[in-house]
């Protein structure tokens, strides 16, 4: 066995992946909302990292490349529907902490290519509808982890204990009070318009339906439950932390908060979702906590991504292996100050329900998309990080002369990396990646919009009616006291308490 462990007691990780959360929601980033007020307070002993980004979407090659150290090239991982097991050849970091002694545990993440080597998976419910009423999903993640962290605490050997939270991501459905924190309107109000054009996406609007209130027509409802999701999760999150403290190993477990990829909301059209190679898809948070050896209350600006995670987790806790060789690097000289950043230039993908590749400076952001997409978009995009952060306008058809010169320097990266791993990009031949047999790439953006589609529909039906008569209702009164009331009746408290026991069993 190559793996030696260099202190006689090597320190916990606990890694809490949280899917779907950007980094610019949370207040410890500067989100004015305080979305994240335990975090926040967990962050002021540890590392917040400001530039930390997924570069290859969606969840699949995230944790692909968080759990291993690698590069797309490296992991052959780059779609959502990836067939297949990792390669071989790529240790994952539950793999390589067992060599090192490590007992390990997985809670919501099996069936996923980069989970191999855990020695125990466990799961929760951590989805929701309307129908089912609000969804407690990180409750439900703390009644199975917490016993879990229990267990691994009374253990004579170190643990990795991962967990994914699942909140963020939709359907966005946190209990009371958090559905209101952030929002205090009418919902339902019949002269704001702005969910008319999300509700006739069509490719969406059966899923979004079978969650989402009946009448919904005020965007800032969903984007305020995204947040309350956010901040129930944090009061959960609290919990772990708690947990940890009250068994006296807080302080020689290394903690982080990290994310697969951010969340696209009501940004660039890619409605409530998690596709598109904007930077608040890719912008994650990360922030790591362990005093022996990370500075306290500490702010690093320079760039990172998610392959510098793994060898940064090695580095703290001591462990060596001559035989891995990661694509990534160990962050802890970025912590100490020693460099002021990584790679500021760099690769980005996207093969969730549009097959996209591109290359991001920190000036300019190139996207190429491989085949028409379902959102009508050009097949060139540029924008001008600088000027234009929210990447609201496309420059490509003005600067000719610098789509070139990004596409060029893309490209020779790509010949370079093809060269060093003797594997093709994988994002090339991805065959049905959409997941309809037979299919192949979208020949044109109609057809892409009339294959894909997620969602209910038998559910959506029955919603719209009832979204038909919330609307009639809605005409006849202004009173947006009695339409938020309407919104809040998903369920009572009893009938979310039978559910909940219910999913418990059904576990």
């Amino acid at each position: 066995m190559s793996t030696r462990v260099k202190t006689k007691r090597p320190p916990n990780i606990v890694l809490i992946g949280i899917d779907s959360l950007r980094a610019d929601h949370m207040s410890c980033y500067g989100y004015p909302r305080q979305t994240t007020p335990h975090i926040d307070r967990f962050a002021q002993d540890g590392t917040l990292f400001e530039r930390t980004y997924s570069p290859y979407i969606p969840t699949t090659s995230g944790y692909a490349t968080m759990l291993t150290g690698m590069d797309v090239f490296s992991t052959q991982v780059v779609a959502l529907r990836h067939q297949g097991p990792l390669r071989p050849e790529v240790r994952t970091l539950p793999e390589v902490l067992q060599e090192a002694g490590y007992s390990t545990t997985c809670v919501g993440f099996s069936g996923n290519p980069a989970s191999r080597g855990f020695d125990t998976y466990l799961d929760f419910y951590g989805w929701g509808s309307w129908r089912e009423g609000r969804s407690p999903k990180a409750q439900n993640l703390n009644e199975v982890a917490i016993p879990e962290l229990n267990r691994l605490a009374d253990l004579k050997q170190p643990f990795l204990l991962f967990l994914r939270h699942m909140d963020p991501h939709a359907p966005y459905l946190p209990p009371e009070p958090f559905e209101r924190m952030f929002y205090h309107g009418n919902e339902l109000d019949p002269r704001n318009q702005s969910m008319k054009p999300v509700m006739e996406f069509k490719p969406f609007r059966d899923f979004f339906a079978s969650w989402m209130p009946p009448g919904i027509t005020d965007k800032d409802y969903i984007i305020a439950q995204y947040d309350g999701a956010i901040a129930y999760m944090d009061a959960c999150i609290q919990a772990i932390f708690t947990a940890l403290e009250s068994r006296g190993i807080l302080d020689r477990t290394i903690v982080v908060i990290n994310s697969d990829h951010g969340e696209t909301l009501y940004d660039h059209e890619c409605w409530f979702d998690h596709h598109g190679l904007y930077d608040v898809t890719l912008h994650v948070p990360l922030i790591i906590r362990y005093p022996r050896r990370m500075p306290q209350g500490k702010r690093v600006g320079g760039y990172n991504r998610h392959q510098d995670l793994m060898p940064t987790l090695l580095e703290l806790a001591g462990i060596e292996d001559d035989e891995l060789a990661f694509d990534g690097k160990s962050l802890m000289p970025l912590a100490r100050g020693e460099i002021a950043s990584y790679d500021s230039s760099f690769y980005i993908t996207e093969c969730t329900w549009m097959r996209k590749h591109g290359w991001r400076t920190p000036q300019w952001k190139l996207i190429r998309a491989l085949e028409p997409d379902f959102h009508f978009k050009p097949p060139v995009e540029l924008y001008n990080l600088v000027e234009d952060p929210g990447e609201n306008r496309d420059l490509a058809e003005n600067h000719p002369e610098i789509v070139d010169a990004l596409t060029q320097e893309m490209e020779a990266w790509l010949a370079k990396r093809s060269q060093e791993t003797g594997l093709e990009n994988p994002i090339m031949h991805q065959g049905d990646w959409h997941g309809h047999e037979g299919v192949g790439s979208f020949k044109t953006s109609q057809q892409a919009y009339d294959t894909l589609h997620i969602g209910d529909v038998s559910e959506a039906i029955r919603l719209q009616a009832e979204s038909r008569k919330a609307q009639a209702n809605g005409d006849k009164t202004q009173d947006s006291e009695s339409d938020g009331g309407l919104a809040r009746k998903s369920k009572s408290k009893k009938d979310r308490k039978a559910a909940h026991k219910k999913d418990k069993k059904a576990k």
